[in-house]
């Protein structure tokens, strides 16, 4: 075995887990080192809510991300969102598609156990056409975060981002549900074009080390999840996550969703900001240190 891990050492991945836990030297641009998400709001009326009650919580959200598809979002709705993350001084990331669950394809059905092997990803040309069309919306009014489910789109939106197609200030986050969950995908992901990357979700934090030796890139892990992705609850290990994976987002509050991809109710995205706040004790706690970014730093790709 020691031939291959020297094989990959010469890569620069490293050839075995780093369970020494090595802590990161990384931090984002503002010199933070961790951010909290909130993923899945689907609606402002959500957005609205989240930041209600965040507020009320004293706890900062740096990020909100929708999960159900620009294409189910009106121009109204959208402006709305953008507004709310501005005032709020918050990422709002938006996601293209899902395509390949809302399409004809028979394989894509959550019946069937094959679903998983395609996931979200998109299916032919026409689909690409489309997911472009929802990214240029989305920014002309105003989004400057977009979320991928597909590994081919987002080197095409790298490539249109260093062209000027697409507004040059605009991030890309890749999808949990692509299934990457080691330092050489990441490492392909980030050369490609994208600006954070969310790990699979049940990752040791060994392997969370493993991948920040090998990229710059900040990683996104979720805390807790809803029952149909492993329904854990990970708090206790945030200030593990945040020493060994700077720069870090933790993803805080998908365990109130009955599943992914639901419409958020106004009192389920208060639970959520009820959630990323416990997390945010558990840090205040156990790493008092750790830096957060603050609302509206200039290192976030705050709406325009």
């Amino acid at each position: 075995m020691e031939r291959f891990r020297k094989a990959l050492e010469s890569l620069g991945i490293p050839g075995h887990e780093r369970r020494d836990l090595p802590e990161s030297t990384g931090r984002f641009g503002d010199g933070s080192q961790y951010r909290l998400e909130v993923p899945g709001i689907q609606s402002p009326e959500a957005l609205d809510a989240l930041v209600e009650a965040a507020s009320r919580l004293g706890v900062t959200i740096n990020r909100v991300t929708e999960t159900r598809g620009i294409m189910r979002l009106t121009d109204d709705d959208i402006r709305r969102m953008v507004a709310t993350a501005k005032d709020a001084g918050a990422e709002l990331v938006l996601s293209i598609g899902p395509r390949a669950t809302y399409d004809i394809s028979a394989q894509a059905k959550k019946e069937n156990f094959e679903a998983g092997r395609i996931g979200y990803r998109l299916r032919g040309s026409e689909q690409l056409v489309r997911a472009l069309a929802d990214v240029e919306r989305a920014t002309a009014l105003g989004c400057r975060g977009i979320l991928v489910y597909d590994e081919g789109f987002l080197w095409v939106l790298g490539k249109l981002r260093e062209s000027g197609f697409i507004p040059k200030d605009t991030i890309f986050k890749l999808s949990a549900h692509c299934g990457h969950g080691n330092p050489a995908s990441l490492k392909l992901l980030e050369s490609i074009g994208a600006n954070s990357v969310n790990v699979v979700r049940d990752l040791p934090v060994e392997i969370l080390a493993s991948i920040r030796q090998t990229v710059k890139i900040p990683i996104d892990i979720h805390i807790d999840n809803p029952s149909s992705t492993g329904g854990f609850i990970r708090t206790y290990e945030a200030p593990d996550f945040i020493r060994v994976g700077a720069p870090i987002y933790l993803k805080c509050g998908a365990s109130v969703f009955a599943t992914h991809a639901w419409p958020t109710t106004e009192k389920e995205a208060a639970m959520c900001a009820k959630q990323a706040s416990l997390t945010q004790r558990m840090i205040e706690r156990f790493y008092p240190e750790a830096i957060q970014t603050k609302a509206g730093s200039r290192d976030l790709a705050i709406p325009a």
